[in-house]
C-alpha cells in the first residue's frame, strides 16, 4: 500500500502550497514581531502565532462549505453585519477614539472587519441573480449602490476611514468585473474630485490631518507627519541588506510609532532590508494571483465574482499598507496582512483565503500550475 493512499482524500485535495505560503508570510511577521518587541515572544509574537494557526484551521474547514450555500447565505449574511453595525453605534465599545467593536461577553468583534468579504459576496450574488442583458441599465447600478453605500456610511461615523474604503473598494471591483461600463467609474472618478473638498471638510480633524501631511509630511513633522516621516527614515536606512535582526533602531528606540501594527513594514525593512522586503511583496503577489486564476478557472458567474473580489480585497489590503508606510498614500489605518499584530486583518484575509478555496475545491477550479 502506498503512502499516498493512507492520505484521506479530503486532506490531499487542500491547496498545501497555498497553505504553506501564508504560512510563511505569517511566520516571518512572527520573527518581525519577536525582533519589535525586542527579542521576546511577549506582548506580540507568541499571541499571533496562536492566532494564524486557529485562523489557518478555520479556513480549511471554511474550504468545506459549497458555493451554492455561500449564495444563499450572501443577502442574509450582509442584513446580519447591517444590523451589527447598526448596533455598534448604540452598544459599541470605544477604543482608539473610535466605536468600532461590539463586546459580546466571551468574544469581542469587529463587524466592519467581517463587512469587507461579506460585501464581496452579497455583490456577486446580486450580480449573479441579474440577467446578462440587464448589466449595463440602472437598476444593475443603484441597487449595487446601495449595497455598497449603507456599510460605507455606518462605518466612516464610526470613525474608520480606511475599512469604509476598503468595503467600497471590494464592491466597486465586483461592479467592475461584473461588466458595468468603464465611463461609469470614470464618471464616478471625476464626480469624487469634484466633491473632493466639500468631503474634506466633513472629515474629523485628525482625517484632514492625515490627507494634508500625505501633501507635505514637514508641515507638521513632531506631530501628524511624525508616523510617516520615521516610518521612511526606518525603510531607508535599511538599504538593500538592512541592519541585521533585531538591530533596528527606528522601532526599538521608539522613535516608529505602531512599529508591530501599522507600520510593521518599516521595522521589518530597517533590519532586513530590500532583501527582505521583495520576497514579501512577491509572496503577496504569488497569493493573489493564485486568487485570480481560481476565479479565471470557476465556471459558475458567482463564483468567478467572488473569487475576483475576494482577491483583490487581499491585494488591496497590502497594497494601501505598502503604499501608506512609503508616504504614497494618506495613512488611513489599514495593517500588512499576516504581518501586523492584531486577529481583526489576519481574520477577515484567512476568511478570504477560505472563501477561495471552497470555490476551488467545489468548482473544481483548482488552478493548475504554480501554486
Amino acid at each position: 500500500m502506498s503512502t499516498a493512499s493512507l492520505v484521506p482524500a479530503s486532506i490531499a485535495r487542500l491547496p498545501w502550497k497555498l497553505l504553506l505560503l501564508v504560512l510563511a508570510i505569517g511566520s516571518f511577521g512572527l520573527v518581525v514581531l519577536y525582533s519589535a518587541a525586542g527579542g521576546s515572544l511577549r506582548p506580540w509574537a507568541l499571541s499571533q502565532g496562536i492566532k494564524l494557526i486557529l485562523f489557518i484551521l478555520a479556513a480549511i474547514a471554511l474550504s468545506r462549505v459549497n458555493p451554492d450555500r455561500l449564495k444563499q447565505i450572501a443577502f442574509p449574511l450582509y442584513a446580519v453585519l447591517l444590523l451589527l453595525l447598526i448596533a455598534v453605534e448604540v452598544l459599541g465599545v470605544v477604543g482608539g477614539g473610535s466605536r468600532r467593536w461590539l463586546d459580546l461577553g466571551f468574544i469581542t468583534v469587529q463587524p466592519s472587519e467581517l463587512m469587507k468579504p461579506v460585501i464581496v459576496l452579497t455583490l456577486a450574488r446580486f450580480y449573479d441573480l441579474l440577467p446578462a442583458g440587464e448589466t449595463r441599465r440602472w437598476n444593475a447600478i443603484w441597487p449595487a449602490c446601495a449595497l455598497i453605500g449603507v456599510p460605507f456610511l455606518l462605518v466612516l461615523v464610526q470613525p474608520d476611514l480606511g475599512t469604509a474604503l476598503m468595503i467600497m473598494a471590494g464592491g466597486l471591483t465586483v461592479m467592475f468585473l461584473a461588466g458595468l461600463p468603464l465611463l461609469l467609474f470614470v464618471g464616478g472618478a471625476l464626480m469624487v474630485a469634484a466633491a473632493f473638498p466639500i468631503a474634506l471638510s466633513m472629515l474629523h480633524g485628525y482625517q484632514r490631518d492625515r490627507i494634508e501631511i500625505f501633501l507635505d509630511p514637514e508641515k507638521d513633522p513632531l506631530g501628524a507627519g511624525y508616523h510617516i516621516i520615521q516610518s521612511k527614515i526606518a525603510i531607508g536606512s535599511g538599504g538593500i541588506t538592512g541592519k541585521g535582526f533585531l538591530q533596528g533602531t527606528q522601532s526599538h528606540l521608539d522613535y516608529l510609532p505602531e512599529g508591530h501594527t501599522d507600520f510593521v513594514f518599516a521595522t521589518m525593512a530597517e533590519e532586513w532590508g530590500l532583501l527582505g522586503g521583495i520576497p514579501l511583496i512577491f509572496a503577496y503577489f504569488l497569493l493573489v494571483n493564485w486568487g485570480m486564476r481560481v476565479a479565471l478557472a470557476a465556471r459558475a458567474r458567482f463564483s468567478q465574482l467572488a473569487a475576483a473580489g475576494l482577491s483583490t480585497t487581499i491585494f488591496f489590503y497590502f497594497a494601501i499598507n505598502l503604499m501608506m508606510v512609503m508616504g504614497l498614500a494618506p495613512v488611513v489605518g489599514i495593517p500588512l496582512p499576516l504581518v501586523s499584530f492584531g486577529g481583526s486583518a489576519m481574520m477577515t484575509v484567512m476568511l478570504s483565503i477560505g472563501l477561495l478555496m471552497a470555490i476551488a475545491r467545489s468548482e473544481r477550479a483548482q488552478p493548475r500550475g504554480g501554486l
